[in-house]
C-alpha cells in the first residue's frame, strides 16, 4: 500500500481537531446568521462558525495553498501547495430538528475552479450519534471515529475500517429534492428503485451517502424542474463524495459522465449528482438517455 501524502494526513488531521469543537458549539448555534452565502441560501450561526474554525486550521497547514468554502464568495490564498475546498456544516438545516450534519473536504492538486480529476484525496466528518471521518486517497478509503481526547479540545482518529469498500448487494436509497420539481425520466428511475430499495433519506448529504457507504445503494440529488443545473455544489459537495464513491468501487454521474470529468466555470457551480453501486448508476444513466 502507498505511503499516505503528508500534507494530505497533515489536512485531516486539522479537520479532526476541529471536528469536537465544531460539534460542541451547535447548541448555541441554530439560529440564522443574518447573511447568505455566494449561492443565495441563509446561513445559520452554525455554518460561520465551523467555516472559521475550518478556515483557521487548514489555513496553518504547510503545503496547503489555498481554502475554498462555500461559505466564502472567492479563494483565500494561504501558501504554496494543495487547494482544499469545504462545505464547513452540510445539511445545517437540520440543525433545528437535531438531525444528522456533516462537514465534506476536497483536497486538489490544482487552482479552483477545475474537475475533480484533480482530486488527490477527499473525505467527510459525520455528526451523528458517533463523530466519524472517511477519507479516500490514493491508499483505498478508511473509516475512523474522531474523539475528544480531553479538556483542552484536542482529538484522536482511531481507524475502525482501513479498507472500505462498497457493499456489493445494494439495501437503501436516498433522493433529494421536491418529488413534484423531478424530471418525468428521473421519476420513472426512481419509481423502479423504491421497489427494490429501502428508503433512507434525512437532509443531508453527508448522512445519506453514509447510508450507501455502509449498505450499498444510491443517493441522488437529480436536476430538477426549477433547477436545471442541480443543487449540489460541484467543488465542495459532488467532486469530494464521488471520489469517495468511485475509490470505494462505487460510480458516479452527473446523468452522462462522471462527475470527476465535470469541467466547472466558477467555484460555486452547482451540478446534479448520482453516487453508488455500479449497476444502479448505470441503469440510471439509461433512464436519462430515454
Amino acid at each position: 500500500m502507498a505511503a499516505t501524502d503528508p500534507t494530505v494526513e497533515a489536512v485531516f488531521d486539522a479537520v479532526a481537531a476541529t471536528a469536537p469543537a465544531i460539534r460542541d458549539a451547535l447548541p448555541g448555534r441554530r439560529v440564522e446568521h443574518g447573511t447568505e452565502n455566494p449561492s443565495g441560501e441563509t446561513v445559520l450561526a452554525g455554518d460561520v462558525y465551523a467555516d472559521e474554525l475550518l478556515a483557521d486550521a487548514l489555513g496553518a497547514v504547510d503545503g496547503v495553498g489555498s481554502f475554498v468554502s462555500e461559505e466564502r464568495e472567492a479563494p483565500v490564498d494561504v501558501g504554496d501547495g494543495y487547494a482544499v475546498a469545504i462545505d464547513p456544516l452540510d445539511g445545517s438545516s437540520n440543525l433545528r430538528s437535531n438531525n444528522a450534519m456533516g462537514t465534506v473536504v476536497g483536497v486538489y492538486d490544482g487552482a479552483l475552479p477545475t474537475s475533480g480529476r484533480e482530486l488527490v484525496a477527499a473525505g467527510y466528518v459525520l455528526y451523528g450519534p458517533i463523530t466519524t471521518m472517511v477519507v479516500a486517497d490514493e491508499t483505498g478509503v478508511r473509516e475512523e471515529v474522531v474523539q475528544q481526547d480531553g479538556p483542552d479540545g484536542t482529538a484522536s482518529r482511531s481507524v475502525v475500517d482501513d479498507d472500505l469498500s462498497l457493499p456489493a448487494e445494494p439495501t437503501v436509497y436516498g433522493f433529494g429534492g421536491r418529488v413534484p420539481d423531478w424530471p418525468a425520466d428521473f421519476h420513472a428511475y426512481a419509481s423502479a428503485i423504491e421497489e427494490e430499495l429501502k428508503l433512507r433519506y434525512g437532509g443531508a448529504m453527508v448522512g445519506d451517502v453514509n447510508q450507501v457507504v455502509t449498505y450499498g445503494g444510491v443517493f441522488a440529488y437529480p436536476k430538477l424542474t426549477d433547477a436545471p443545473e442541480g443543487k449540489l455544489r460541484l467543488s465542495f459537495e459532488a467532486n469530494p463524495i464521488a471520489y469517495v464513491i468511485e475509490r470505494m468501487g462505487g460510480a458516479s454521474s452527473d446523468g452522462t459522465r462522471s462527475i470527476l470529468d465535470v469541467e466547472p466555470d466558477g467555484i460555486h457551480d452547482r451540478v446534479p449528482l448520482y453516487v453508488g453501486n455500479p449497476e444502479l448508476i448505470d441503469r440510471l444513466e439509461a433512464a436519462l438517455e430515454e
